[in-house]
């Protein structure tokens, strides 16, 4: 497992808040479970008592017309109608107390995550990360529902039993509590140690199979591709039945548990019976009273049946409970201060920028570049060579070795993340589409935009046939791979940012196509209006753009490619090899002076 988000505290300092903002519902639900337990109870004793002291009285006629029939009978509807409402209220209690806390808990698990970026996410695996924020938290669980509800209930519905049964005997009560205190002490120990094993087994099986199966399911080109697709099924059939192999052991485990509690509780109700059959009390033969006692010894089932199986997946609770606590207590990867200036112009300068990943080689050398207040510059440079490395540091995605890079004259350093966010809009080669309508997707991008403000930038773009209510789906599957592209630059546009980041936004489109949108962005970047699909596109574009007031004074523009499409539109070109700016200019310049541009550019 990557190490980014691993950290070697285990003090869970989340648990205790989490709990304590559930913690009226928690406590509502013990309550009704608690009640549900001692109804339950109640009902089973005082039925053996009315049994018995109806027969009883039934000996004789005197006895017989004495005999109350009704208040005992309906306590024993009072304890029905209890039990029966009580035990429904605490399934939806505690139930709904669990859904909230594991939905606060992701919440959680979501802002930690967020802060880490790529210098802390870069090299782990998305079935790892979805494993984290679905399984592990929904194994938790297992704490409220399964540990801390019956635990509790056994403890204080133990207490009141016991307290019951000595107000008759004490030496039965004696009995009776320390059967049930030896059950507590030698069941939980018991059966965690037997299945610390396979509930962690079970734990990582689970992320082992869903990480196998994510990428199986992803590279299913590359599979077919190099005819390992047979193969990798198979490897994933094993993970498979080793998981479910310790989900067998488990269920065993819980038959197990559940035959010995079974054994135990039989032996505990003979003795009661052994011992009630010489009476209750000092001077007191055989009677009622010895059916309640011994009813009260049979409704120890209730409390002693979830012991084993609460403990038996204690141990994988506890390790899904370490990985969350992994994810909630990793330190961001960049630190950013909470308030800071505000960008206004967008200048960026670059001063001796060393950077390498970690453990890797030199990926950019004293990189020195300034990019005035809305200019155009482009990076070029074959693939591999740090272009998209320098954009992951402008946007503090990572930190440079050495150098500084300067925003507005002040350190990058010395921004708050909302403002960077804000300053920075970003076009990157994949265009994530949400599972949401066209208008939401553009709405990220600019929750103020207008139904026509949409419309206008769908239509500059392109894309004007689809209507803003056209839901796009998991990954935008009604979507082609243009018109993923052409929503990605849509968002672009939408956003009033002084500095526009480009990383190969057209990549996949045709000639025609690219060279329509790079023009349609240097215009956005210029404040101009920019062309669009159609004139009606434009015309309304340009009105929204003056009702809106956008910045007229431009928009500073950095895109790296590997391709020389609109070079001549841009104010300056870098040249970007192994790392280093080897050649820089306009287009002309560099057409005359430098020759592998010159090559390329003919080619």
């Amino acid at each position: 497992m990557n190490t980014g988000i691993t950290s070697n505290t285990r003090s869970c300092d989340w648990l205790w808040p989490l709990l304590k903002h559930h913690s009226l519902m928690m406590l509502l639900g013990l309550l009704l479970s608690l009640i549900a337990l001692l109804s339950g109870m109640g009902l089973l004793s005082l039925s053996g008592w009315f049994l018995s002291a109806t027969a009883l009285a039934g000996l004789t006629v005197t006895t017989a017309q004495a005999f109350n029939y009704f208040t005992p009978a309906g306590g024993v509807r009072g304890l029905s109608i209890a039990r029966t409402a009580s035990r429904y209220g605490e399934r939806l209690v505690t139930h709904e107390a669990t859904f909230r806390a594991l939905t606060t808990l992701r919440s959680l698990a979501w802002r930690a995550l967020l802060p880490l970026g790529e210098q802390r996410l870069g090299g782990e695996r998305r079935g790892e990360l979805l494993n984290r924020l679905v399984a592990d938290i929904d194994t938790l669980d297992h704490l409220y529902l399964r540990l801390a509800v019956p635990l509790c209930s056994f403890v204080l519905g133990s207490l009141l039993l016991v307290g019951f049964v000595a107000w008759f005997d004490p030496a039965k009560a004696l009995l009776l509590g320390g059967g049930l205190l030896l059950s507590a002490l030698c069941l939980p120990a018991l059966f965690y140690v037997l299945g610390r094993r396979a509930s962690r087994g079970q734990v990582q099986g689970k992320r082992d199979y869903r990480i196998a199966l994510l990428e199986y399911l992803s590279a299913q080109g590359e599979l077919t591709l190099f005819g390992a697709r047979e193969g990798y099924r198979a490897a994933l059939d094993e993970r498979e039945r080793t998981w479910q192999r310790t989900q067998a052991w488990l269920a065993s485990l819980n038959g197990i548990g559940l035959g010995l509690t079974i054994f135990i509780h039989g032996t505990l109700v003979l003795l009661i019976l052994l011992l009630v059959s010489g009476g209750v009390g000092s001077n007191q033969p055989p009677g009622a009273l010895a059916a309640l006692l011994l009813f009260a010894a049979l409704s120890t089932m209730e409390l002693l049946s979830p012991l084993s199986t609460a403990f038996a997946q204690l141990a994988g609770t506890l390790e899904a409970a370490n990985r969350v606590d992994d994810l909630l207590t990793a330190p961001p990867g960049v630190q950013f201060v909470s308030q800071g200036p505000t960008v206004t112009e967008g200048r960026i300068e670059l001063k001796g920028i060393d950077f390498a990943y970690p453990g890797g080689a030199p990926v950019l050398k004293g990189v020195a570049l300034e990019l005035a207040p809305g200019s155009s510059t482009a990076l070029i440079g074959k693939t591999g060579c740090g272009k998209s490395t320098l954009l992951s540091l402008l946007t503090r995605c990572w930190e440079p070795v050495r150098g500084e890079i300067l925003l507005d004259g002040r350190p990058l350093t010395a921004y708050s993340e909302a403002e960077l966010r804000r300053a920075i809009t970003v076009v990157s080669q994949r265009v994530h589409v949400f599972s949401a309508s066209l208008r939401d997707n553009l709405l990220l991008a600019n929750e103020a935009a207008t139904d026509a403000e949409l419309t206008a930038v769908l239509a500059k773009v392109g894309l004007g046939h689809l209507a803003l209510d056209c839901w796009l789906g998991d990954g935008g599957r009604p979507l082609s791979g243009g018109e993923t592209r052409r929503l990605g630059i849509a968002r672009a546009l939408l956003r009033d940012s002084p500095i526009l980041l480009l990383d190969e936004p057209t990549e996949g489109l045709d000639r025609h196509t690219e060279a329509q949108m790079l023009r349609l962005l240097l215009a956005h970047c210029r404040g101009e209006a920019g062309e669009s699909a159609g004139a009606e596109g434009a015309a309304v574009g340009e009105t929204k753009a003056l009702a809106k007031g956008e910045r007229k004074q431009g928009r500073t523009l950095l895109m790296i490619s590997h391709r020389l499409t609109a070079m001549a539109q841009m104010d300056q070109i870098c040249v970007l090899e192994q790392g280093q700016i080897v050649a820089r200019g306009d287009h002309a310049q560099l057409l005359a002076d430098f020759a592998p541009y010159a090559r390329q550019y003919r080619r």
